[in-house]
């Protein structure tokens, strides 16, 4: 058995886990995720806390119970106290700004660029090169945080473009005749 898997999560208050044979769903202070059953693994739930145990016989069933337990303890943590990802804006007129769903970026091209937020996805922008990316879904906040940053990455000369605010960019020597 994994040892990832043999670890209990516990379920904080106000955290209500409904497991079924298709789907296990995940219902907090912040809102509900639910993913879809993997028939490998058996999610049971005791007092306060979920075991993820792999079912015998099945492939690969010790490696998915370490891999479920990782994914349920995230949507448990989404739903108590949510994720976020910040980046920042690093260059000569680089900005943002939040309106709605909808975050406007100028990034040095010659239109701006709108990236709209998918369901459950919170942007703000503290400041004009601040980015503040919520959510309860930790893959979901991740994704949304690489496509912004894919729009203009850190170029490896100056170091502009757009970056997570704990990214180290390191700085090439220009070339010499």
């Amino acid at each position: 058995m994994s040892r990832v898997a043999k670890n209990p999560i516990v379920l904080p208050q106000g955290v209500d886990v409904a497991v079924s044979v298709s789907e296990i769903v995940v219902k907090g202070p912040l809102g509900a995720i639910s993913m879809a059953a993997n028939p490998a693994v058996e999610v049971q739930k005791a007092e306060g806390v979920l075991l993820c145990k792999p079912v015998e016989g099945a492939q690969n069933a010790n490696a998915l119970s370490g891999t479920v337990r990782a994914i349920v303890a995230n949507m448990v943590a989404g739903v108590s106290k949510g994720f976020e990802k910040k980046l920042s804006l690093v260059g000569v007129g680089y900005r943002a700004q939040a309106q709605g769903d909808v975050l406007n970026l100028s990034l040095g091209f010659s239109h701006p660029v709108a990236h709209k937020m998918p369901a459950g996805v919170k942007c703000e922008t503290p400041s004009q090169t601040e980015i503040v990316i919520k959510g309860v879904d930790k893959q979901r906040v991740g994704q949304v945080a690489a496509e912004i940053r894919a729009y203009r990455k850190p170029e490896p000369y100056k170091g502009k473009g757009v970056r997570y605010v704990d990214e180290v960019v390191v700085i090439k020597e220009t070339k010499k005749k």
